[in-house]
């Protein structure tokens, strides 16, 4: 009995630091409130900032997909405009950049261009700061602000959203230049249906115009004869005068 009684005061000390783990990670996760959460996804910058979808979830990049889920899933109720009807139309957009982003990491070939966006973001502050290093060497200093933890997540912040910008950038100029080759192609097919049409306009006109063409060409033929026959007849009609013989 005493064996059976102290394995359910375990399981029960266990569950009770499961629900109480439990009840910090809401806790931590609801910091924000609805109205915070909108403030911050429509905060000035935001079109800029809401390019990383991982800053739009507030997650880590390592963080597995089932639990980036979670957290969107968590995040999309939490702005979603019917609890929010208050202040709807900001709530839609809110709900909108979430949404975007889970589209963006829940596709494997998408999430893996996130993720070299922040490989190469890591990498080149680790180049310019080693820079940075050498320089402050040479200056006599052991040091650089980037050696505080918080600072260096700062330096590798500001340079992944400059990399997030720059594809959104080149994504949108190959748009706009898909876009202008599509309707360059598309104003050479109206053209060249345009000029299908008047030389198919053109060749019924002629093929309705050819009878009255042949007509009038038979008339002009007919007429021709006529007015040959009735020139012959004059002709053959008229008789130069004889000569009188002269008298002596």
């Amino acid at each position: 009995m005493e064996a059976n009684s102290s394995k359910k005061k375990d399981g029960e000390t266990r569950f009770e630091t499961f629900y109480t783990e439990v009840k910090e990670i809401e806790k931590r996760d609801s910091v924000l409130t609805s109205k915070q959460q909108i403030d911050r996804l429509l905060r000035p910058g935001s079109t800029y900032l809401n390019l990383n979808p991982f800053e739009v979830l507030q997650i880590d990049p390592d963080l597995p997909i089932d639990e980036v889920k979670k957290k969107y899933r968590r995040l999309s109720i939490l702005v979603h405009p019917d609890k929010n009807q208050d202040d709807a139309d900001r709530a839609q957009q809110a709900f909108e950049a979430v949404n975007k982003a889970w589209k963006v990491l829940e596709n494997e070939v998408t999430r893996k261009k996130c993720m070299d966006v922040i490989e190469e973001a890591k990498g080149r502050t680790d180049i310019m700061l080693a820079e940075k290093r050498k320089k402050a060497k040479k200056e006599g200093k052991d040091k650089i602000p980037e050696d505080d933890p918080e600072n260096y997540r700062h330096a590798i912040y500001v340079l992944t959203m400059k990399l997030f910008a720059d594809m959104e950038r080149k994504r949108r100029d190959l748009a706009e230049r898909d876009q202008e080759e599509r309707k360059r192609k598309r104003e050479a097919e109206i053209e060249e249906e345009e000029l299908n049409k008047a030389q198919k306009e053109w060749q019924k006109n002629f093929e309705e115009s050819r009878q009255n063409r042949v007509d009038s060409w038979q008339s002009f033929q007919a007429n021709t004869k006529s007015k040959a026959k009735k020139s012959s007849k004059k002709i053959k009609m008229f008789r130069p005068p004889q000569n009188k013989p002269e008298s002596r």
